[in-house]
């Protein structure tokens, strides 16, 4: 299996409206990304101020279902349009578990 964790530091000037919309659209990649098994996300629950804002992790069977979400056109489309124009800050790591 195949864990993929990004976290997210939002830009200073990102609207609440803004942080809500795109965890909605991100939430929406389950039902559209076959290989997605697991799914969960969420924002920081606050308990260290140096902590990213927003955090997305997804499990799949083998790098070849992670890689099909990464190439994914929805997906690439929501990171585009929700994430992208909001974000400071984005860290990642992809591994076996």
């Amino acid at each position: 299996m195949i864990r993929h964790t990004v976290l997210f530091k939002w830009a200073a000037d990102a609207t609440d409206e803004q942080k809500k919309a795109a965890a909605t659209e991100v939430a929406t990649l389950p039902s559209t990304v076959p290989s997605i098994r697991a799914f969960a996300l969420g924002p920081d629950a606050g308990f260290a101020e140096q902590n990213f804002d927003f955090a997305v992790t997804a499990d799949f069977d083998d790098d070849a279902g992670y890689f099909a979400y990464r190439d994914d056109p929805g997906h690439r489309e929501i990171v585009r349009r929700y994430i992208t124009p909001i974000v400071a800050q984005r860290a990642a790591v992809q591994y076996e578990f």
